[in-house]
This record gives structure tokens, C-alpha cells and sequence, in this order.
């Protein structure tokens, strides 16, 4: 065979070669990367912290009042539990010189989860705030929706919503008995001791949003 038919032979098979090498290079880059992708993707996100998980709480209380979701009696009871929770917190932390154990932190995440559950069932249950198209009802959106606004910012603090939606609670029921006994209807005397104690709580709802008491515990 001649020397020039050897070489255009052996020129093939070497570039052929160097092909297969580099396709296998790169499919091991492509592999890796895959790899590595897909241990990015399935990484354990951190869990939230003691103070993440509160504001959380408040915030999905704070859109149930809004919605109408949460009347103001669940969201005394849900605020009551978040403010012994809080109350809790804030004990144990005094007594640990402001730390929280391992123990500790998994305590109040355990009472964190059974009021979520409650938040969740609160909201999806046949109990919503109707407010209707009147004077009175519409005073009552009003405060609700102040209410809401305040959760949300942080101005008001689990107590002291406890004690505003305590306060909404018996107006309403006052609302309701007047019109039990008046075939659905309030009288002119009844509107305008509605509007009396809804002043009064405006006053309280607005005290309370500027105090110097926040959900964080910090000052204004």
C-alpha cells in the first residue's frame, strides 16, 4: 500500500477519535451539571424563625378580618392564643438572657402549628362578617378594616386586638339582639346607640395604633 493511501486512512480514524472524546467530555459536564442542578433544586429551605413565623400568623389573621373571612369573635379567641404564645416567648426569653433553648424554640412551634390549624379552620368555616349596605354595618366594615390595617403594620399587638375585637363582638351582638326583636330592623334610638359605642371604639382602635406598643415590642 502506499505512503499516501496510509495517511488519508489514518487521518479519518483520528479525527473520529477526537469526536467520541469530546462528546464524552461533554456529557460528563452535562451530567455534573445535571447533578448539581438537581441537588440546588431539592436543598432544605431554612425554617422560619420564632418572630418570622409570628408576624406570618398575624398577617393571614390580618387578611381573614379584611375579607370578612374571620368574624370578630374568632379573631379575639386566635388573638387571645397568639398573645399567651407571645406572652410565653417573651418569659422565656427573660429567664435565658433573651435567648430561647432548642426546647424551647420547638415548644412554641408546636403551639404555632395548632393555631394555624385554627386560623385555617377559623377561615373556612360557615362564619363570616356580614356587614351589609347600611349606616350600621358599613361603620362596622370600617372598623374592621382599621382593625386589619393595624395587625398588618404591626401597630397593634395580639392583646390589643383581643380587647378591640372583644369590644366589636359585643356591639354586634347588641345589633343582633335589637333586631331579633324588631322584626330585622333597628330602631332611631338603637342606630344611635350603635353609633355611640362604635365612637367609643374608634377612639380605643386609634389609641391603640398610636401607642408605644408594637407586635415587635418596639417603640413607635
Amino acid at each position: 500500500m502506499s505512503s499516501k493511501l496510509s495517511k488519508w486512512m489514518v487521518l479519518p480514524a483520528a479525527v473520529l477519535m477526537l469526536g467520541t472524546a469530546a462528546l464524552a467530555q461533554d456529557s460528563s459536564s452535562s451530567s455534573s451539571s445535571s447533578s448539581s442542578s438537581s441537588t440546588a433544586t431539592t436543598s432544605t429551605p431554612p425554617k422560619a424563625t420564632v418572630r418570622q413565623r409570628k408576624e406570618n400568623q398575624q398577617d393571614r389573621i390580618a387578611n381573614g378580618v379584611k375579607s370578612g373571612q374571620l368574624t370578630a369573635g374568632e379573631t379575639a379567641k386566635l388573638e387571645t392564643k397568639e398573645a399567651a404564645i407571645n406572652g410565653e416567648t417573651h418569659a422565656d426569653r427573660a429567664a435565658n438572657g433573651g435567648k430561647l433553648t432548642s426546647a424551647e424554640k420547638q415548644q412554641i412551634n408546636q403551639q404555632q402549628n395548632q393555631l394555624s390549624k385554627q386560623i385555617y379552620q377559623d377561615k373556612h368555616n360557615a362564619n363570616t362578617a356580614h356587614y351589609g349596605n347600611n349606616e350600621v354595618g358599613q361603620r362596622r366594615e370600617n372598623q374592621q378594616d382599621r382593625i386589619a390595617q393595624g395587625i398588618k403594620s404591626g401597630q397593634l399587638t395580639a392583646g390589643e386586638t383581643a380587647k378591640l375585637e372583644n369590644q366589636q363582638r359585643g356591639i354586634n351582638q347588641q345589633v343582633a339582639a335589637d333586631r331579633a326583636a324588631n322584626g330585622g330592623k333597628l330602631t332611631q334610638g338603637e342606630k344611635r346607640q350603635v353609633n355611640k359605642e362604635q365612637n367609643a371604639a374608634s377612639k380605643n382602635i386609634y389609641n391603640k395604633k398610636h401607642n408605644n406598643k408594637t407586635q415587635g415590642g418596639v417603640k413607635k
